[in-house]
Protein backbone atom coordinates (compact mmCIF):
# COMPACT_ATOMS: atom_id res chain seq x y z
CA UNK A 1 0.00 0.00 0.00
CA UNK A 2 1.34 3.51 -0.59
CA UNK A 3 1.80 6.18 1.94
CA UNK A 4 1.78 9.63 2.57
CA UNK A 5 3.24 11.77 5.50
CA UNK A 6 1.59 14.95 6.40
CA UNK A 7 4.22 16.80 8.27
CA UNK A 8 7.55 16.65 7.70
CA UNK A 9 9.13 17.42 11.89
CA UNK A 10 10.82 15.34 14.29
CA UNK A 11 8.35 12.59 14.56
CA UNK A 12 7.76 12.03 10.54
CA UNK A 13 11.30 9.69 10.21
CA UNK A 14 10.21 7.31 12.28
CA UNK A 15 6.92 6.91 10.56
CA UNK A 16 8.93 6.57 6.93
CA UNK A 17 11.47 4.44 8.35
CA UNK A 18 8.97 1.86 9.35
CA UNK A 19 7.06 2.29 6.12
CA UNK A 20 10.70 1.31 4.70
CA UNK A 21 10.77 -1.34 6.49
CA UNK A 22 7.22 -3.12 6.18
CA UNK A 23 6.31 -5.50 3.39
CA UNK A 24 4.18 -4.41 0.62
CA UNK A 25 4.38 -0.39 2.41
CA UNK A 26 5.70 2.16 0.51
CA UNK A 27 6.14 6.13 0.80
CA UNK A 28 5.17 8.00 -2.12
CA UNK A 29 4.59 11.70 -0.92
CA UNK A 30 5.01 13.87 2.03
CA UNK A 31 3.84 17.06 2.44
CA UNK A 32 4.44 20.11 4.66
CA UNK A 33 4.74 24.19 4.34
CA UNK A 34 8.39 23.83 4.76
CA UNK A 35 10.13 22.92 1.18
CA UNK A 36 13.49 21.95 3.23
CA UNK A 37 12.19 19.73 5.37
CA UNK A 38 11.08 17.29 2.68
CA UNK A 39 14.53 16.75 0.89
CA UNK A 40 15.40 14.17 3.48
CA UNK A 41 12.30 12.18 2.14
CA UNK A 42 12.39 12.76 -1.41
CA UNK A 43 16.28 11.66 -1.58
CA UNK A 44 16.37 8.90 0.99
CA UNK A 45 12.57 7.13 -0.32
CA UNK A 46 11.73 9.09 -3.27
CA UNK A 47 8.91 11.01 -2.27
CA UNK A 48 7.16 13.29 -4.12
CA UNK A 49 7.01 16.53 -1.86
CA UNK A 50 4.24 18.79 -1.63
CA UNK A 51 3.32 22.61 0.13
CA UNK A 52 -0.36 22.09 -0.46
CA UNK A 53 -2.21 19.26 1.27
CA UNK A 54 -4.91 19.63 -1.42
CA UNK A 55 -2.63 18.94 -4.06
CA UNK A 56 -1.31 15.70 -2.63
CA UNK A 57 -4.38 14.12 -2.05
CA UNK A 58 -5.40 14.49 -5.54
CA UNK A 59 -2.77 11.82 -5.94
CA UNK A 60 -5.53 8.63 -6.48
CA UNK A 61 -2.65 6.15 -5.61
CA UNK A 62 -2.31 7.35 -2.41
CA UNK A 63 -3.71 4.48 0.23
CA UNK A 64 -2.88 5.72 3.56
CA UNK A 65 -2.02 8.92 4.81
CA UNK A 66 0.49 9.37 8.32
CA UNK A 67 -0.69 12.68 10.17
CA UNK A 68 2.51 13.82 11.57
CA UNK A 69 1.81 17.85 12.24
CA UNK A 70 1.16 19.58 15.55
CA UNK A 71 -1.84 17.85 17.86
CA UNK A 72 -3.88 21.21 17.41
CA UNK A 73 -3.88 20.64 14.11
CA UNK A 74 -4.70 16.78 13.73
CA UNK A 75 -9.04 17.71 13.37
CA UNK A 76 -8.61 19.57 10.64
CA UNK A 77 -6.40 17.54 7.97
CA UNK A 78 -8.07 14.28 9.20
CA UNK A 79 -11.20 15.40 8.06
CA UNK A 80 -9.68 16.73 4.85
CA UNK A 81 -7.88 13.13 4.58
CA UNK A 82 -10.93 11.25 5.02
CA UNK A 83 -13.12 13.27 2.58
CA UNK A 84 -10.47 11.95 -0.35
CA UNK A 85 -11.18 8.32 0.90
CA UNK A 86 -7.36 7.91 2.49
CA UNK A 87 -7.14 5.82 5.46
CA UNK A 88 -5.97 7.82 8.82
CA UNK A 89 -2.87 6.89 10.93
CA UNK A 90 -3.05 9.75 13.52
CA UNK A 91 0.09 10.21 15.82
CA UNK A 92 -0.57 10.77 19.68
CA UNK A 93 -2.63 12.50 21.06
CA UNK A 94 -5.51 11.78 18.70
CA UNK A 95 -6.24 15.56 19.53
CA UNK A 96 -6.08 18.21 21.83
CA UNK A 97 -9.90 18.13 22.74
CA UNK A 98 -13.04 15.82 22.59
CA UNK A 99 -14.54 18.22 20.13
CA UNK A 100 -11.87 17.41 17.33
CA UNK A 101 -11.46 13.99 17.96
CA UNK A 102 -15.01 13.23 17.70
CA UNK A 103 -14.90 15.11 14.43
CA UNK A 104 -11.54 12.92 13.32
CA UNK A 105 -13.69 9.82 14.69
CA UNK A 106 -16.75 11.04 12.71
CA UNK A 107 -15.44 11.82 9.35
CA UNK A 108 -13.48 8.36 9.36
CA UNK A 109 -17.26 6.69 10.01
CA UNK A 110 -19.07 8.86 7.33
CA UNK A 111 -16.43 8.46 4.64
CA UNK A 112 -16.13 4.71 5.36
CA UNK A 113 -12.37 4.84 6.21
CA UNK A 114 -10.00 3.29 8.68
CA UNK A 115 -8.26 5.46 11.83
CA UNK A 116 -5.46 4.29 13.76
CA UNK A 117 -3.93 6.31 16.69
CA UNK A 118 -0.50 5.97 17.49
CA UNK A 119 0.06 4.34 20.48
CA UNK A 120 3.41 1.99 20.34
CA UNK A 121 4.13 1.50 23.50
CA UNK A 122 1.26 -1.24 23.59
CA UNK A 123 3.80 -3.51 21.33
CA UNK A 124 6.40 -3.54 23.47
CA UNK A 125 7.29 -7.38 24.45
CA UNK A 126 7.09 -6.60 28.50
CA UNK A 127 3.79 -4.21 27.87
CA UNK A 128 2.35 -7.08 25.84
CA UNK A 129 3.41 -9.72 28.19
CA UNK A 130 1.71 -7.64 30.96
CA UNK A 131 -1.45 -7.89 29.00
CA UNK A 132 -1.40 -11.50 28.84
CA UNK A 133 -0.74 -11.88 32.36
CA UNK A 134 -3.68 -10.02 33.76
CA UNK A 135 -5.77 -11.36 31.01
CA UNK A 136 -5.07 -14.62 32.52
CA UNK A 137 -5.82 -13.31 36.08
CA UNK A 138 -2.51 -14.61 37.27
CA UNK A 139 -2.72 -11.64 40.18
CA UNK A 140 -5.73 -12.67 40.81
CA UNK A 141 -8.02 -9.66 42.19
CA UNK A 142 -6.39 -6.32 41.64
CA UNK A 143 -5.57 -3.73 44.00
CA UNK A 144 -3.91 -0.64 42.99
CA UNK A 145 -1.09 0.63 40.43
CA UNK A 146 1.33 2.40 40.07
CA UNK A 147 2.75 4.90 36.60
CA UNK A 148 5.83 7.23 36.44
CA UNK A 149 7.10 8.69 33.94
CA UNK A 150 10.09 10.97 34.89
CA UNK A 151 12.20 11.93 32.62
CA UNK A 152 14.28 15.25 31.59
CA UNK A 153 13.00 17.52 28.22
CA UNK A 154 15.39 20.96 28.77
CA UNK A 155 14.20 24.59 27.48
CA UNK A 156 16.25 23.15 24.60
CA UNK A 157 13.57 20.70 23.69
CA UNK A 158 10.48 23.02 23.89
CA UNK A 159 12.70 25.92 22.20
CA UNK A 160 12.76 23.66 19.18
CA UNK A 161 9.13 24.79 18.17
CA UNK A 162 6.85 27.64 19.03
CA UNK A 163 4.56 25.46 19.22
CA UNK A 164 5.99 22.65 21.80
CA UNK A 165 4.54 23.19 25.39
CA UNK A 166 1.53 25.54 24.65
CA UNK A 167 -1.73 23.99 25.67
CA UNK A 168 -3.61 24.65 22.34
CA UNK A 169 -1.44 22.28 19.93
CA UNK A 170 1.34 20.56 22.61
CA UNK A 171 -0.04 20.23 26.27
CA UNK A 172 2.19 19.40 29.12
CA UNK A 173 3.94 15.89 30.73
CA UNK A 174 0.55 14.46 30.88
CA UNK A 175 -0.63 15.02 27.18
CA UNK A 176 2.81 14.50 25.72
CA UNK A 177 4.68 12.11 27.45
CA UNK A 178 2.79 10.25 29.24
CA UNK A 179 -0.18 9.42 27.47
CA UNK A 180 1.27 6.50 26.15
CA UNK A 181 1.44 5.18 30.18
CA UNK A 182 -2.16 6.42 30.13
CA UNK A 183 -2.89 4.37 27.27
CA UNK A 184 -1.37 1.14 28.78
CA UNK A 185 -2.68 1.69 32.31
CA UNK A 186 -6.74 2.21 30.16
CA UNK A 187 -5.43 -1.21 28.38
CA UNK A 188 -4.89 -2.79 31.28
CA UNK A 189 -7.10 -1.94 33.67
CA UNK A 190 -10.59 -0.66 32.03
CA UNK A 191 -12.83 2.11 32.17
CA UNK A 192 -11.65 5.21 35.02
CA UNK A 193 -14.42 6.40 36.79
CA UNK A 194 -12.95 8.98 38.87
CA UNK A 195 -10.35 11.67 39.31
CA UNK A 196 -7.71 13.69 40.89
CA UNK A 197 -4.90 15.60 40.13
CA UNK A 198 -2.51 18.34 40.62
CA UNK A 199 -0.10 19.73 38.23
CA UNK A 200 2.33 22.40 37.91
CA UNK A 201 4.88 24.36 35.92
CA UNK A 202 8.12 24.02 37.82
CA UNK A 203 11.06 24.42 35.48
CA UNK A 204 10.30 25.04 32.36
CA UNK A 205 9.33 27.99 30.08
CA UNK A 206 6.16 26.66 29.06
CA UNK A 207 2.63 26.98 29.20
CA UNK A 208 1.66 23.92 30.18
CA UNK A 209 2.82 21.71 33.17
CA UNK A 210 6.23 20.08 33.21
CA UNK A 211 5.21 18.41 36.44
CA UNK A 212 2.12 16.24 37.32
CA UNK A 213 0.85 13.91 40.02
CA UNK A 214 -2.52 12.24 39.67
CA UNK A 215 -5.17 9.45 41.45
CA UNK A 216 -7.37 7.56 39.07
CA UNK A 217 -9.98 4.86 40.47
CA UNK A 218 -11.13 2.71 38.03
CA UNK A 219 -15.19 1.20 37.69
CA UNK A 220 -13.38 -2.10 39.09
CA UNK A 221 -12.27 -0.33 42.18
CA UNK A 222 -8.58 -0.38 41.48
CA UNK A 223 -6.82 2.71 42.23
CA UNK A 224 -3.53 3.81 40.67
CA UNK A 225 -1.32 7.16 40.90
CA UNK A 226 0.28 8.83 37.84
CA UNK A 227 3.13 10.87 38.60
CA UNK A 228 5.06 12.41 35.76
CA UNK A 229 7.73 15.51 34.91
CA UNK A 230 10.14 16.34 32.29
CA UNK A 231 11.98 17.89 35.26
CA UNK A 232 14.76 15.61 35.71
CA UNK A 233 18.05 16.03 35.75
CA UNK A 234 19.99 15.63 33.78
CA UNK A 235 18.45 12.86 32.10
CA UNK A 236 15.50 10.56 31.72
CA UNK A 237 15.52 8.32 35.21
CA UNK A 238 12.32 6.00 34.87
CA UNK A 239 9.20 4.96 32.81
CA UNK A 240 7.47 2.23 34.67
CA UNK A 241 3.97 0.39 35.07
CA UNK A 242 3.82 -1.33 38.54
CA UNK A 243 0.52 -3.58 38.76
CA UNK A 244 -0.34 -5.10 42.11
CA UNK A 245 -2.91 -8.12 42.84
CA UNK A 246 -3.88 -10.59 45.36
CA UNK A 247 -1.42 -13.96 43.82
CA UNK A 248 1.06 -11.10 42.06
CA UNK A 249 3.21 -7.97 41.61
CA UNK A 250 4.93 -6.98 38.45
CA UNK A 251 6.95 -4.50 37.33
CA UNK A 252 7.86 -3.13 34.16
CA UNK A 253 10.57 -0.36 34.14
CA UNK A 254 13.57 1.04 33.69
CA UNK A 255 14.52 4.12 31.88
CA UNK A 256 11.78 3.19 29.11
CA UNK A 257 9.23 0.78 30.43
CA UNK A 258 11.38 -2.44 28.52
CA UNK A 259 12.01 -4.78 31.41
CA UNK A 260 10.05 -6.71 33.90
CA UNK A 261 12.07 -5.25 37.34
CA UNK A 262 9.76 -7.14 39.56
CA UNK A 263 7.97 -10.35 38.31
CA UNK A 264 6.29 -12.53 41.43
CA UNK A 265 3.37 -14.57 40.97
CA UNK A 266 1.82 -17.51 42.81
CA UNK A 267 1.31 -19.52 39.74
CA UNK A 268 4.95 -19.27 38.45
CA UNK A 269 7.89 -20.15 40.60
CA UNK A 270 11.41 -18.25 40.64
CA UNK A 271 12.91 -20.17 38.01
CA UNK A 272 9.73 -19.80 35.54
CA UNK A 273 9.71 -15.91 35.97
CA UNK A 274 13.75 -15.52 35.35
CA UNK A 275 13.10 -17.55 32.02
CA UNK A 276 10.32 -14.84 31.28
CA UNK A 277 12.77 -11.90 32.48
CA UNK A 278 15.51 -13.08 30.32
CA UNK A 279 14.08 -13.59 27.13
CA UNK A 280 12.85 -9.88 27.19
CA UNK A 281 16.51 -8.89 28.36
CA UNK A 282 17.36 -10.36 24.73
CA UNK A 283 15.43 -8.31 22.84
CA UNK A 284 13.42 -5.59 25.22
CA UNK A 285 12.08 -3.18 22.09
CA UNK A 286 11.02 -6.02 19.66
CA UNK A 287 9.48 -5.06 16.45
CA UNK A 288 9.39 -0.93 16.51
CA UNK A 289 5.67 0.19 17.50
CA UNK A 290 5.50 2.17 15.02
CA UNK A 291 5.75 -0.52 12.20
CA UNK A 292 3.49 -2.44 14.08
CA UNK A 293 0.73 0.10 13.80
CA UNK A 294 1.51 0.28 9.83
CA UNK A 295 1.66 -3.08 9.51
CA UNK A 296 -1.94 -3.46 11.80
CA UNK A 297 -3.10 -1.00 9.71
CA UNK A 298 -2.38 -2.65 6.26
CA UNK A 299 -3.70 -6.18 7.68
CA UNK A 300 -7.23 -4.07 9.10
CA UNK A 301 -7.57 -2.84 5.32
CA UNK A 302 -7.01 -6.21 3.78
CA UNK A 303 -9.11 -8.04 6.28
CA UNK A 304 -12.07 -5.97 6.82
CA UNK A 305 -11.38 -5.33 10.63
CA UNK A 306 -10.88 -2.45 12.90
CA UNK A 307 -6.85 -1.49 13.35
CA UNK A 308 -5.12 -2.54 17.27
CA UNK A 309 -5.70 1.03 18.26
CA UNK A 310 -9.37 2.79 17.57
CA UNK A 311 -10.09 6.87 17.27
CA UNK A 312 -12.45 5.59 20.14
CA UNK A 313 -8.91 4.19 22.12
CA UNK A 314 -7.48 7.70 21.28
CA UNK A 315 -10.25 9.68 22.31
CA UNK A 316 -10.47 7.65 25.63
CA UNK A 317 -6.51 7.87 26.43
CA UNK A 318 -7.29 12.19 26.02
CA UNK A 319 -11.06 12.51 27.78
CA UNK A 320 -8.64 10.82 30.86
CA UNK A 321 -5.63 13.59 30.04
CA UNK A 322 -8.38 16.63 30.41
CA UNK A 323 -10.24 15.37 33.14
CA UNK A 324 -6.98 14.92 35.35
CA UNK A 325 -6.58 18.47 33.93
CA UNK A 326 -9.42 19.85 34.78
CA UNK A 327 -9.29 18.44 38.65
CA UNK A 328 -5.81 19.99 38.82
CA UNK A 329 -7.62 23.61 37.49
CA UNK A 330 -10.95 23.45 39.87
CA UNK A 331 -8.96 21.74 42.52
CA UNK A 332 -11.74 18.91 42.57
CA UNK A 333 -12.54 15.44 42.13
CA UNK A 334 -13.74 14.58 38.77
CA UNK A 335 -15.61 11.87 38.02
CA UNK A 336 -16.04 10.08 34.39
CA UNK A 337 -18.72 7.68 34.44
Amino acid sequence: MNFAIIGCGFIANKHAQAIQNVKNAKLVAVCDRVPKLMEPYTTQYGATPYTTIEEMLKDDTINIVNICTPSGSHADLAELVAAHGKHIIVEKPIAMTLTEADRIIDAANNYNVELAVVHPNRFRPAAMKLKEIIEENRLGKLSHALCTVNWNRGQEYYDQAPWRGTKAHDGGVLMNQAIHNLDLLLWYLGKPKKVFGMGATRLRNIEAEDVFTGIIQFSSGVLATIQASTTVYPKNYEESITIFGEKGTVKIGGANALYFETLEMESMDFDQCNVVINELKNDPWGKPGHEAIIEDMIHSIQHGRKPAITGIEGRNAIKLVLSLYESSSTNKLVNLL
